[in-house]
């Protein structure tokens, strides 16, 4: 059966002068740019309002065929929390014990990681996040979603990038497996957990590695018209 057709509407699309458009992009620039990823949080509470608009600016991203393919897991809850940690820091140990390859762990010695998460306990809000393999319509028939991952990654970034626009720490956790979320958050099979997001304030001694971002000529190259 083919897809139902989708109506078209108006594009809700305000033009701005040059000078405004270089005054965004820098200024956009100059606030992302102080992003890092934080591992010592406090436990102090955020408004859950703050993490719903964030959310729901997440859920803009655009997705294949329009299936936003995506499932938000937001946990405040202590008792899950730990559970959490727990699953989490058990895949951790048999990752850097036996699973990681050597040059991995020599990757990510001077970040000074290990198997224990902490924060995943004092941080007050886990976003984790699901990709979903199938989706249902409005008369409840299976449907197959296109470009899952890259729809996700996208939503994803939408997200960090929100959360520190609002004042907002950020850490992404990929325990591997992770198959162990989709139990303790009672997720179905057709769901595969991406990543759990770790979103808090960083306590007042927080540290960070001291590393470098590439510069825009190592990553980018343009191909103007001669």
């Amino acid at each position: 059966m083919s897809e139902p057709e989708i109506k078209s509407i108006p594009l809700d699309f305000q033009r701005i002068e040059e000078d405004e458009m270089r005054q965004r992009a820098e200024s956009f620039y100059q606030r992302i740019r102080t992003r890092r990823t934080v591992r010592d949080y406090s436990a102090e509470p955020v408004p859950r309002d703050v993490i719903e608009n964030c959310l729901s600016a997440a859920g803009t991203a655009p997705s294949g065929a329009n299936r936003q393919p995506w499932h938000f897991a937001v946990v405040s809850d202590p008792e899950i929390k730990k559970q959490i940690r727990i699953g989490a820091e058990e895949e951790e140990r048999e990752f850097y014990t036996s699973r990681a390859p050597q040059d991995w762990l020599d990757a990510l010695a001077p970040l000074g990681t290990d198997a224990n998460k902490p924060f995943l306990e004092t941080a007050p809000y886990l976003i984790v996040i699901f990709g979903e393999k199938f989706s249902h319509d409005d008369q409840g028939k299976k449907q197959k979603n296109y470009y899952v991952q890259e729809s996700v990654g996208i939503a994803t970034g939408f997200l960090i990038a929100a959360l520190h626009n609002a004042g907002l720490a950020t850490l992404t956790h990929t325990p591997a497996p992770m198959k162990f979320l989709n139990k303790i958050l009672g997720r179905p099979d057709t769901e595969k957990p991406v990543m759990i997001l770790v979103v808090g304030y960083p306590t007042t001694d927080a540290k960070v590695p001291d590393i470098e971002r590439k510069s825009l000529d190592r990553f980018t190259s343009f191909h103007d018209a001669k």
